[in-house]
């Protein structure tokens, strides 16, 4: 069993839904990884759309995959982005 020491938490955007839940996402740094949902986003049916910006944990391991754990609220990420400026 991993330790959450062994993840990497990362965010981004996701850019593309496949098939079983699997997503296509482009994290801040540029990379592009594959990513699936957690297990009780599954459970509390959390719906991901292109664009929705999400919150991810990648293993140390295997760099090219990820886990999503959270789908992040469009009025904070917009807010976020405004107060920057």
């Amino acid at each position: 069993m991993s330790d959450k020491k062994d993840k990497i938490v990362v965010e981004g955007s996701v850019i593309q839904t496949l098939p079983n839940t699997m997503f296509k996402v482009k994290l801040d740094s540029g990379a592009e990884i594959l990513a699936h949902l957690s297990g009780k986003m599954r459970m509390y049916y959390i719906r991901i759309l292109p664009g929705d910006r999400v919150r991810m944990e990648i293993s140390k391991y295997d760099p090219s995959r990820g886990i999503i754990t959270y789908r992040m609220d469009k009025k904070k990420s917009s807010k976020q982005s405004t107060d920057n400026k």
